[in-house]
This record gives C-alpha cells, sequence and structure tokens, in this order.
C-alpha cells in the first residue's frame, strides 16, 4: 500500500504549516513545484542521526517518530511529528547534521525540500525566512519547556503531558475519544519514566475511565480530565 499525496493535499498541509501557511493559494502552488512528495512505508526510515542537514520536511500524511541514540547505545523517543509539522533542517537554519533519525509510524508522506530548493523559496518569498525563524524558536522553546517537566514534574505529570501532546499531534479522533498509535515503551520513553511506571499509571487512568488502551494504541476518553490531572499540584 503507498500512501499518495495528491496536489490538494500538499496545498493544504503546506497552507497550515508554521513555515509557509501565511503564503496565499497563489504562492502555495508555487511553494508546491520547488518539493517533492516522499512516501514511506510502515517503519522506514527517512533519515538518520548523524547524516548532513540537507533537506527540510513537511509531513504531508501520517506520523514520523524522532528517536536519538543514547550513551548505552539504545534508541530514545523525543518526538512525535503528524501533518503540517515540519522535521529535518538546513544547515541555513543552523543545523550542521540531523540530531535525531526519523522513522515512518504507518504509512506516511513527506514533502522534501532540498537546500537549493529551500533558497529558491525564501528568494521568491522573504516572508518565509522570519516564519521559519519563529518556528524553529517555537520549537526550541517547546524542546526547553519538555526539558523543565522532565526536571520538575511528577511522573504520572510527564506521562500526562507527553499522552496530551501527541493526542494534539496525531490524535485521531472517533467522535469524543481521541486515539493515540503509541507503545507504553514509547511513552516512557518520551516522559523519562519506565515502562513499569507507566504501566501503573495507566492502569489507573484505565480504572478512573480517562483512558482506555490496545495493542499498541491509547485511546483518551476525557482529554480535558486528563490535562487537568496532569496540572493538579502533587
Amino acid at each position: 500500500m503507498t500512501h499518495h499525496c495528491p496536489l490538494p493535499t500538499r496545498l493544504r498541509v503546506l497552507g497550515e504549516s508554521p513555515i509557509f501557511g501565511g503564503l496565499s493559494d497563489s504562492a502555495l502552488e508555487l511553494v508546491d513545484t520547488h518539493c517533492r512528495a516522499i512516501h514511506l512505508e510502515d517503519d522506514q526510515v527517512a533519515y538518520h542521526a548523524g547524516q548532513e542537514a540537507q533537506t527540510l520536511y513537511v509531513v504531508a500524511a501520517g506520523a514520523l517518530k524522532l528517536t536519538r541514540p543514547s550513551v548505552d547505545g539504545y534508541d530514545v523517543l523525543i518526538d512525535v511529528v503528524g501533518e503540517g509539522d515540519f522535521l529535518g533542517m538546513l544547515t541555513a537554519l543552523g543545523e550542521a547534521s540531523f540530531p535525531d533519525t526519523a522513522t515512518s509510524m504507518g504509512h506516511s508522506c513527506i514533502l522534501a525540500f532540498t537546500a537549493s530548493s529551500f533558497r529558491a523559496v525564501l528568494e521568491e518569498f522573504p516572508s518565509v525566512t522570519l516564519a521559519a525563524l519563529d518556528a524553529v524558536s517555537a520549537r526550541l522553546s517547546e524542546a526547553r519547556r519538555v526539558v523543565r517537566e522532565l526536571a520538575a514534574d511528577a511522573a504520572h505529570q510527564r506521562i500526562g503531558s507527553a499522552l496530551v501532546r501527541l493526542a494534539t499531534r496525531i490524535g485521531q479522533r472517533d467522535g469524543a475519544v481521541i486515539r493515540v498509535a503509541v507503545s507504553q515503551s514509547d511513552l516512557a520513553s518520551m516522559a523519562g519514566t519506565t515502562p513499569e511506571t507507566v504501566s501503573r499509571t495507566l492502569a489507573q487512568w484505565r480504572s478512573d475511565g480517562l483512558i482506555a488502551t490496545g495493542r499498541g494504541r491509547i485511546s483518551i476518553e476525557d482529554v480535558g480530565q486528563l490535562a487537568r490531572r496532569v496540572s493538579e499540584p502533587v
């Protein structure tokens, strides 16, 4: 099965992305001519940590997980990006190499801008330069916030914050329920805790009616209540 990215999908996603979202419809059509759609199968790697950062990607469909090798040789899940998010980086935006490995979670499609094609977009639409810097700044601010959570919050708060963040980015809504395709091990990695702690926490939330769990999937029954539970003082 191949995930297709027709022109209407590409234009919609580019228009919703933080980098190109301020452009007109006609401008987005020109931007689209500078990228190419890459279809990824389940568990296919888009790029590896340490590779030269010469491509910027926008997720057009599906989701990708970003993992980083740890000192003990294990891959640690850093983040998950979904439709409209950007990943990868360019030397022009301050990164010489990719700090993480991007792997598709299911069938996905990403729009690839090489260094030269992205430079052409910047020359045609200078406003994209500021938008790109703002997007990178927002990404760094979020990363700092996550670091603060890991340092200061209790385990259940970190688990809940990671789950809400995943629901916002890659959650699939089925009525009032948001389903997130993520394993407990991946959630533990994002929250900086152990799978056993995640299992105990999810069991409590399942008993409270906040979530339901299945094979490689967590369904959030009440996102608002879960967010409130996370924000409660320890």
